[in-house]
């Protein structure tokens, strides 16, 4: 068994493969600092509540966006799990080629999503990840990450809706019954969800056609993507689990080298 890692902004996301069978998954805040042996005492008590025995992991891989979050976090594995874990950067084999203008500015997270949506949906493919921020990313018919588009999150958007106006609540984000909201609740969703929405679509639209990729397959994550996917039919996959299972295919690919 091995443990994938997936450092984003607001969460850690671990999971245990079991070959390829995704065994166990469990979350924890990455905004909180911890120490090393916080994250080894909670990490191993995840991982029993979850009925892994710590003994059972052979290999660990992690993919970071938020860097000051490694040093404990390795150690914790280190100390804890007895394993030095693989980090997905420079040098790691993903089995795309990055074609963009600077490689290095390439997040880990999107990478690994860009390397499962290829290795499972084939190419040309475009990855959305509705996280923290929402990112879509080209991958070629050959599994090259050719483009990369960055915009606010649903949650950023909303944050700032709440924080930045005096008057405005913070909110549930889900979809209203109607666009046509009567009251101050339901107009902030109509905005935030229908925005999206239409965002969504708009730069589908424009990749497909400034790619000349009109039969271009669409790829969602991330954990608002189910509510923005069911609400197009741009969007022809959801898969909750995209990021884990790239991290896995990475390692793997990677395994002989250690």
């Amino acid at each position: 068994m091995i443990l994938v890692v997936d450092v984003g902004n607001t969460n850690i996301t671990f999971g245990v493969f079991d070959g390829d069978k995704l065994a166990a998954t469990f979350r924890m805040m990455s905004k909180v600092q911890r120490t090393s042996d916080e994250y080894g005492m909670m990490i191993t008590g995840l991982l029993d509540r979850n009925g892994v025995e710590v003994e059972s992991l052979t290999g660990a891989i992690i993919a970071t966006v938020v860097p000051n979050v490694m040093h404990s976090l390795v150690g914790a594995i280190k100390k804890y799990l007895k394993i030095t874990p693989m980090e997905v950067g420079p040098g790691t084999k993903t089995g795309i080629r990055i074609e963009t203008e600077n490689p290095r500015e390439i997040g880990a997270d999107r990478i690994v999503d860009a390397v499962a949506a290829f290795e499972k949906y084939g190419g040309p493919v475009l990855v959305i990840d509705f996280g923290t921020a929402t990112t879509y990313d080209l991958v070629s018919k050959e599994g090259g990450f050719q483009a990369g588009i960055t915009a606010p999150g649903i949650r950023i958007s909303a944050k700032a809706l709440w924080e930045d106006t005096a008057k405005l609540p913070e909110i549930e984000i889900k979809k209203p019954a109607s666009i046509l909201a009567k009251e101050t609740i339901s107009s902030m969703q109509a905005g935030l969800v229908y925005g999206q929405i239409g965002q969504t679509e708009y730069i589908i639209n424009q990749v497909k056609n400034e790619a000349g990729l009109k039969d271009l397959k669409v790829v969602s994550t991330g954990g608002l993507g189910r509510l923005i996917s069911e609400e197009t039919k741009l969007i022809d996959i959801y898969d909750p689990g995209l990021t884990l299972d790239g991290l896995n295919i990475i390692y793997r690919k990677n395994e002989k080298k250690r």
